[in-house]
């Protein structure tokens, strides 16, 4: 799956700073996660980044974007290779 942002992003940039897929954007009024970037840290960090630095614990599952960590893996290596 990516990861989204709930309503209670407070946009204070922590998570856009840590994310190693560059997948997360600025918006209005609260970060979006792109999900076809987002590969939930795989390959990078034992757990996803953005997570771990976010103070308001805005950052869950996608439940629209299921993948599978194969799939989140394979992301990873295509956005390395960029």
């Amino acid at each position: 799956m990516a990861l989204m942002i709930t309503n209670d992003c407070i946009s204070c940039d922590a998570c856009r700073e840590e994310c190693p897929d560059d997948a997360i954007f600025e918006d209005s009024p609260i970060y979006i996660i792109d999900p076809d970037r987002c590969s939930e840290c795989i390959g990078d960090y034992a757990e996803p980044a953005c997570i771990v630095v976010c103070p308001t614990d805005c950052i869950i599952l996608d439940p629209d974007n299921i993948e599978t960590a194969e799939e989140l893996r394979l992301k990873h290596e295509q956005s390395s290779e960029v």
